[in-house]
């Protein structure tokens, strides 16, 4: 009798068994076909005047900057300066020890009047031919020379003048060492050339330093003119052609925190800091990957005690727009589109992923024959998420210029419309067109971590 009372015991429990297991597999398939929603921010699409801003750093120089280098070579005699010092035009700035120079000019003075010597000599030996080449021509037209005796008074007469000319090209030479010898040794004597301040000095009195000639010679001193600064950045290649002479700039210099400058765009490099030609420039882009940048100059206006080598950031104020549509930067973002093939013979369109198919007509719907060859793989189109009751619409849309905040809306959007503005997690990865979404304060917090 107990056999058959567990088989049945046993039965129960089975089938009991199986129905909790058919009630869990129930339970998380209605689970599963629940929609969550994503917890969003949105802001209406409102009008405002935009200014597109290029920020780049640089450093505040002077306007005017000479660096002094001497002209030729010896050893500083006198450097009656020091960095800091301000200096007028005319002012003496370096003496070079002048011994060599001053021989020089003395042996190609004595050269020179050797060959003004040389110039008389020939002079006076011209006449004495001259004299005697006219006798013999009497004496031979009257038959009483020989003809070998008039032919060696004409080539005597004739290699004098030759003489001559000779000795006058010398003293044209001699002439010229002897300025050349005098301009050197003016040289040992440097003035300064501007009205400034010494702002970098790095020889000292006793130091030799080296002429400019073929190569660099050595920079004794770097004169300024501080009454004129610019800003000097280095902008990339795709927002220097956002660029323009004349541009309004705002500088925030690190030494003056609490102040803005105003500073007016003067000079935009038509050549890339790193550009080059030939074996150079295939050395440096093989051994370093740098980013394309040109160097703008902007006029500091406003007048205050800076220093060469101060760290500034520029604001350049490219572009203006006013009154006009705009959305929160970070509201646009991107979706892949899908492809929708239609019948044989027809173009082909493309639509936004995740998005219903839509009539004929649609806004949502972009042609692609022109746009997309075959095969070719989809691009990214910027897209915006529109709020509608408790589902996020997903809209294509043309972005115009943007500031730090906003972006300006040139198609798409109407104004009073309400767009997804965070967070940030929710906008690039979790939103799709139809999902269901809640507004509350989370999506802010949940942006903060993704971000980290």
């Amino acid at each position: 009798m107990a056999n058959p009372k567990r088989k049945k015991s046993r039965k129960i429990i089975v089938f009991l068994v199986i129905i909790v297991v058919v009630a869990l597999l129930a339970g998380v398939a209605i689970f599963k076909k629940k929609e969550s929603a994503v917890t969003i921010q949105k802001e209406k699409v409102t009008r405002r005047n935009l200014t597109e801003l290029v920020v780049a750093n640089g450093k505040i120089q002077p306007v005017i900057q000479v660096k002094i280098s001497p002209e030729v070579s010896g050893e500083i005699t006198e450097l009656p300066v020091k960095e800091g010092q301000c200096v007028k035009k005319g002012d003496l700035l370096v003496k070079i020890k002048p011994d060599n120079y001053v021989a020089s000019r003395n042996s190609a003075q004595a050269n020179y009047k050797y060959s003004v010597a040389s110039k008389n000599t020939a002079e006076s030996n011209l006449e004495k031919a001259r004299l005697e080449f006219n006798r013999n021509e009497e004496l031979f037209k009257n038959k009483l020379i020989s003809d070998s005796t008039f032919l060696e008074a004409k080539t005597t007469f004739d290699v004098a003048k030759a003489t001559l000319a000779g000795a006058e090209q010398q003293v044209e030479m001699a002439h010229a060492s002897v300025q050349k010898a005098e301009d050197d040794l003016s040289k040992t004597t440097i003035y300064s050339p501007l009205t400034g301040t010494i702002t970098k000095l790095n020889s000292e009195a006793g130091e030799r330093v080296v002429q400019t000639a073929m190569m660099a010679g050595t920079e004794i001193m770097t004169i300024s003119d501080l009454n004129e600064m610019e800003t000097r950045v280095d902008i990339g290649e795709i927002d220097v052609v956002l660029v323009a002479v004349g541009q309004t700039t705002r500088l925030e210099v690190d030494a003056y925190k609490d102040r803005k400058f105003k500073g007016i765009v003067t000079e935009i490099a038509n050549s890339s800091n790193n550009s080059g030609t030939g074996l150079a420039a295939s050395t440096s882009s093989s051994s370093s990957q740098e980013a394309t940048k040109f160097q703008v100059k902007i006029r500091v206006a406003e007048k205050e005690a800076f220093r060469p080598g101060m760290s500034v950031t520029a604001e350049i104020e490219t572009r203006y727009r006013t009154n006009v549509l705009t959305v929160p930067i970070q509201s646009v973002t991107t979706r892949l589109p899908k492809e929708i093939k239609g019948k044989p013979g027809e173009t082909n369109v493309v639509q936004l992923a995740g998005a219903d198919p839509a009539p004929s007509g649609d806004t949502n719907q972009v042609k692609s024959a022109d746009k997309k060859r075959p095969g070719e793989p989809a691009k990214p189109i910027e897209v915006i998420f529109r709020v509608d009751g408790e589902r996020a619409k997903m809209l294509p849309v043309k972005r115009g210029i943007s500031d730090d905040n906003y972006v300006e809306m040139l198609e798409g959007v109407e104004a009073g419309e309400e767009v997804v503005s965070g967070g940030y997690k929710a906008i690039n990865r979790e939103l799709e067109d139809g999902k269901k979404v809640i507004v509350g304060a989370r999506a802010a917090m949940a942006d903060k971590d993704e971000k980290k």
